[in-house]
């Protein structure tokens, strides 16, 4: 059933409390659970028509957002994931150019706890989701006990709402934690763990209050809840095509787990979790198919949909934001890696913007500098928005093989490279000699593939501690707030930086982390005193 086929205004009812979604209200100032303009949750939940506006709901959260507390419908930018999911992984990694003010406090690393809106709303939509996905998931579990809805539709929602609100907590162990390594037992601060939804004085006081858990015991719960939503979930071969991309599958829980077994360094549990999808997905032959067909191909696990009237609009859409604004170009830092070949499909136009100076009457145009072309639709905005795709999974696999020294990694590896070479018989990978070589390959492979999907900073971020193939702190980037020169683009010949390009932040350094936002300290104490250090 395509549940996004109601149409009604009431997409936004929000469901009872969505004004308390965020800890950081005034709690003096609650004169009632339920404002003029929203409707109760018993009624949001007492009908099989209610409680599918309310998963809708909870996918809206995702995909827009609601920026500055401005309407999402007219000022949405795409929290917590919907473009600027990709916008601020990307600013935070190497590879992609901030060339204007969009994501600047992100790219060279000054934000403040208070006055970073970027930073600030990566927090407050990312908890007003879980608010959302808990609402579904208590919300559900009472409409299937009292019959209103059956319990095997019932589950697989609330599988989705699990999906989401493991997924949510663990992009904000991303930003505002250190990586699960930075400790042996990861017993360093993560993020408060929200499993109660805020619908009554007492849960909005609970949530309101809540200390930061361990990222060890954060990772436990969000596992906990990926491995249920994968045993409540619909599998993607009950839905159609469509369906089975726009909304979570079991196969997207599976597919996240991945991700997160290799955060954490457990590459045994990588493999498991990566050999379930065995021949459930297929690479497509060409690079460029998952996104010229982003809602209907053989590769993409979870993608996030965007229509010509639902969007996160010129301000947050990946077509404006990669490709029709040019506000974020392609990095001469990972465009000019020499094991980067020149002759690779995902160099070409189908996937890659090269744009023009103006000519006059006495000098032609020419090139001047790169973006994206992976998100193609820029004038209505419908592109999907790619969360998971089989592509990662496979890379994922490749790296925990070679980290366990299992030669099989070398066929996940090429699968996914050599549909973009010219001859794969005489370009592709052969064996590495060291197990280092092999995951410093895996790991270019990354930063290609995924180039403008928002999956650099992750990576970053989980190698910091890593004894194989360590990052250190926060990467140097080429010059903020201008167009790259495209004489720095040279294929082969890697980038030199130059004085005027944005330093690297050591991982020592107290910028590596995002700070906890002032509207969050100044409610709860318990995390004023839990403030990320420096702040």
């Amino acid at each position: 059933m395509n549940i996004k086929n109601i149409k009604t205004k009431k997409y936004f009812l929000s469901l009872a409390v969505a004004a308390f979604t965020l800890t950081g209200c005034n709690r003096e100032n609650i004169m009632e659970l339920t404002p003029h303009n929203q409707i109760s949750e018993e009624v949001a939940f007492s009908s099989k028509e209610n409680i599918i506006l309310s998963v809708n709901g909870m996918y809206q959260a995702a995909a827009i957002g609601q920026y500055n507390n401005a309407n999402p419908s007219s000022a949405g930018r795409g929290y917590p994931f919907g473009a600027a999911y990709f916008q601020q992984n990307d600013m935070r990694g190497e590879d992609m150019v901030n060339t204007a003010s969009f994501y600047a406090i992100t790219y060279t690393g000054t934000w403040d706890p208070s006055g970073a809106l970027n930073t600030v709303y990566y927090w407050v939509d990312t908890y007003r989701l879980v608010n959302r996905a808990n609402l579904v998931i208590e919300g559900v579990t009472k409409a299937i006990q009292s019959g209103v809805i059956p319990e095997a539709e019932g589950n697989d929602y609330i599988g989705q709402a699990l999906f989401f609100r493991a997924f949510s907590h663990y992009e904000l162990l991303n930003f505002f934690a250190r990586p699960y390594k930075h400790t042996a037992d990861a017993s360093h601060l993560g993020v408060p763990y929200r499993l109660k939804a805020s619908n009554s004085l007492p849960t909005i006081e609970e949530n309101a209050s809540l200390p930061r858990g361990t990222v060890a015991a954060n990772y436990t719960q969000l596992l906990a809840d990926l491995d249920k939503a994968e045993t409540l979930m619909t599998s993607k071969a009950a839905r159609s095509a469509k369906n089975a991309i726009v909304y979570a599958t079991k196969e997207a829980a599976i597919a996240l787990k991945t991700r997160v077994y290799l955060s954490k360094a457990d590459y045994p549990k990588v493999i498991e979790e990566a050999n379930k999808l065995n021949g459930l997905y297929t690479l497509t032959a060409d690079p460029n198919t998952p996104f010229a067909n982003n809602y209907g191909n053989t590769e993409s696990i979870f993608s996030l949909e965007n229509s010509a009237t639902n969007n996160p609009s010129v301000n947050g859409a990946l077509a404006s934001q990669y490709n029709g604004r040019a506000l974020i170009a392609i990095s001469p830092v990972i465009w000019n890696q020499p094991s980067w070949l020149a002759t690779d499909k995902r160099r070409g136009a189908n996937l890659v913007k090269t744009v023009m100076t103006a000519g006059t009457p006495t000098q032609p145009s020419q090139p001047s500098f790169l973006l994206s072309n992976k998100y193609k639709d820029t004038s209505t905005l419908t592109d999907a928005s790619p969360l998971l795709r089989y592509a990662e999974v496979l890379l994922n696999r490749a790296e925990a093989k070679a980290r366990l020294g299992d030669a099989t990694y070398l066929a996940d590896l090429n699968s996914v490279r050599n549909r973009s070479l010219t001859n794969p018989a005489t370009e592709q990978y052969v064996a590495f000699t060291t197990p280092a070589a092999a995951v410093n390959a895996v790991l270019l492979e990354r930063r290609i593939e995924f180039l403008a999907e928002g999956l650099r900073w992750n990576t970053i971020h989980r190698l910091q501690q890593d004894a194989l193939t360590p990052a250190v702190g926060i990467p140097a980037k080429y010059r903020n707030g201008q167009n790259p020169t495209y004489a720095d683009y040279q294929i082969g010949t890697p980038y030199v930086y130059k004085t005027t390009d944005v330093p690297a932040i050591p991982y020592a350094d107290h910028k590596y982390v995002w700070p906890i936002p002032t509207l969050e300290t100044s409610a709860n104490p318990v995390l004023a005193a839990q403030q990320n250090p420096g702040y």
